[in-house]
């Protein structure tokens, strides 16, 4: 479900599957922990693996960015399928959605 590359300064998360609540709780748990042991500048979520999203991914993805807030970074997501992008963007958190990035 998840791959985590962590270079200390920034964190690239690959999601893979559905991210219903009970995948969300899951990931949570393993991001927050990474996130405030190692206090990134960035964290990135790769979303090209993941084909369904509710709204449970949305409060993932709140609460991501929160918790790098907390410890002075910040959030993006690259690679998101149109239909999981529309969800995003209708959430009104289109700032973070990348397009085309070198990150």
């Amino acid at each position: 479900m998840l791959k985590i590359y962590n270079d200390g300064k920034r964190i690239t998360v690959s999601l893979d599957g559905d991210i219903d609540h009970h995948a969300a709780r899951e990931i949570r748990t393993a991001l927050d922990d990474i996130i405030f042991r190692s206090r990134p500048e960035l964290l990135v979520l790769n979303m090209e693996n993941v084909g369904f999203m509710d709204s449970s991914g949305i409060g993932l993805i709140l609460g991501r960015m929160k918790a790098m807030k907390a410890v002075g970074g910040d959030i993006l997501i690259k690679n998101a399928r149109s239909e999981i992008a529309d969800i995003i963007k209708l959430s009104g958190l289109s700032s973070l959605i990348v397009t085309k990035t070198t990150t």
